[in-house]
């Protein structure tokens, strides 16, 4: 269903900063860093939109996954931790219409290269049908991510320069709307089962059914954010929508380390001779362990068997200083600095200078970055080590799925099925990567018998509880799913507020949580019909709960 990314990655990339690198007969009066549209290689601009689309995800599930607690967040002043520039290249990969030229950072946007195809298609007898679903399939969806992170994005104005040189912003229902149109107009043509004419499908090899649920369930996660419940049911009745780990969207990544470095980008900062570089979140780590979660040998590797200040170990100030630090009144009851059993991270917004802790701090793990399984061997991480970089980003998991039907069902019966579902098809996928690691020992895995007391022990606490307590296991299970691929924890927190668990910022008076990014500001300062916001608080017009800083409550 799905292809690795290998010798393709950095290859396409170089391909699409020209857009038609493999014309092979120029007209040499036209430079070939300024090729026509009609000269672009349709297989190379659906190279480009997926990789454009692919980097997006990785940009915008990092912010999530931050604000959350399920990744590490650097910095204790929300505002200042993500200034005007935190959008810049996501805005422009999706709608630039310039840099064709060698050495561009960003290539042409989806948006245009879309436009191109459509161009393409009507002047040629090959149908482009597929490449044009897809185009607007990963449009659609970026969209939708556009409105729900800094409130608006630009779509009826869009890429006219002559009639609009300085488009104005659409507001968030507009955009929506138009992404809507998109998905029923890719679906469409996927309808008519088109050929995908060479293509590289990097999702799901050219099969246009899967292509369809995938659609069905960006339109099912859209319908959660708005409320529109019956629409949302109505594809749950249909059936065709995400429904099983195969169908998982995703982009897996290589082995390579150079030439191209197709690793994932977590393993590439990870496993390196001078050690680990990524710190991981302590509140997510503390909770797996309270859990006895069977996920979190996958997810963490632990290079030491035991973390400074921790329950039975020493304070050690020169590795840790904050081990010797009292906690201060607001992290009463949370972690402040040391998880137990040597998982070894940070808080929320520290910011504490960076100590000589490469070879002792938790790396990435198994899943889904394709690093070391944790056997607890507390080796230190290096080059090559585990999966070599062979993981997944995740974009949409049948999981996911789950945990949004769970959020919509009329009942908690009905709510606790799609929990149990949701952890299920979670730690199934997940142990499917231990097999990548063929040094580790596997012994240390979970077995079924475990792995079955720890879902029912999930569901019981859940029927038990009440009120936010019952909420509370219901939103730190789908958080825990989220690991590596966090785009939704930032839209279901802002939607619901819970879990109302998550442990607070470093600073006290950290500012309001943001409840939409500013806007790019490379877009503000070239466009004058737009003006900066002043702070975070702009909320989305589907985020209808009160206003920062009284919510969301766990900030």
């Amino acid at each position: 269903m799905k292809n690795l990314i290998k010798y393709i990655s950095l290859v396409m990339i170089t391909c699409t900063v020209f857009v038609a690198c493999e014309t092979t007969e120029l007209d040499l009066r036209v430079s070939p860093n300024d090729l026509a549209a009609d000269q672009a290689d349709p297989n190379l601009l659906l190279n480009a939109i997926q990789l454009a689309y692919g980097s997006n995800q990785r940009v915008i599930s990092d912010l999530g996954a931050e604000l959350v607690r399920i990744d590490y967040m650097f910095g204790q002043i929300y505002f200042n931790n993500y200034p005007g520039d935190t959008f810049d290249q996501v805005w422009r990969r999706t709608y630039s219409s310039g840099g064709n030229n060698v050495g561009d950072f960003v290539q042409v946007g989806m948006y245009t290269n879309l436009n191109t195809l459509i161009a393409i298609d009507e002047g040629s007898d090959v149908d482009y049908s597929f490449h044009i679903g897809v185009g607007k399939t990963l449009l659609a969806h970026q969209l939708f991510q556009l409105v729900d992170y800094i409130g608006q994005a630009t779509f009826s104005e869009a890429l006219n320069p002559v009639d609009f040189p300085f488009p104005n912003l659409d507001s968030g229902e507009d955009v929506y709307a138009a992404a809507f149109t998109l998905l029923s107009e890719a679906e469409a043509l996927f309808a008519a089962d088109p050929p995908a004419q060479g293509a590289t499908d990097l999702f799901y090899g050219g099969d246009n059914d899967n292509w369809i649920k995938l659609i069905n369930t960006i339109r099912m996660r859209s319908y959660f954010l708005t409320g529109n419940s019956s629409a949302f049911q109505s594809i749950v009745a249909g059936g065709n929508y995400i429904t099983d780990n195969d169908d998982d969207f995703e982009i897996q990544y290589g082995t390579s380390e150079l030439q191209p470095d197709n690793r994932h980008p977590d393993y590439a900062q990870d496993y390196t001779p001078s050690g680990a570089n990524i710190y991981q979140s302590n509140w997510l780590m503390n909770k797996m362990v309270e859990n006895a979660d069977p996920r979190i040998r996958y997810y963490f590797y632990r290079q030491q068997e035991g973390t400074p200040g921790a329950p039975g170990v020493p304070a050690d100030e020169e590795s840790l200083s904050c081990s010797l630090v009292v906690p201060p009144p607001h992290y009463d009851g949370f972690v402040y600095c040391s998880v137990a059993n040597g998982y070894w991270g940070r808080s929320h917004g520290n910011d504490e200078g960076t100590p000589p802790d490469n070879f002792l701090r938790t790396a990435v793990g198994v899943y889904p970055a394709g690093g070391l399984f944790d056997d607890s061997s507390f080796g230190e991480v290096g080059l090559g080590q585990g999966g070599s970089g062979a993981g997944i980003e995740p974009i949409i998991l049948a999981s996911y799925v789950d945990f949004w039907i769970g959020a919509m069902a009329s009942t908690d019966a009905a709510k606790a099925t799609a929990l149990r579902d949701g952890i299920t098809k979670s730690i199934a996928k997940v142990q499917t990567f231990g097999s990548l690691d063929s040094n580790a020992d596997l012994s240390f895995e979970p077995n079924a018998a475990a792995v079955t007391s720890y879902v029912d022990g999930i569901i019981a606490d859940f029927n038990a509880a009440t009120g936010d307590d019952k909420e509370n296991i219901f939103a730190e299970q789908y958080w825990t799913a989220l690991y590596g691929g966090a785009t939704e924890g930032y839209n279901y927190y802002r939607k619901t507020g819970y879990p109302t668990t998550l442990a607070p910022n470093w600073e006290p008076e950290p500012g309001a949580f943001p409840r939409t990014f500013l806007l790019p500001q490379n877009e503000v300062i070239t466009n004058p019909n737009l003006t900066q916001k002043s702070d975070l608080a702009t909320q989305v017009f589907w985020d209808t709960n009160p206003a920062s800083p009284t919510f969301p409550p766990a900030n």
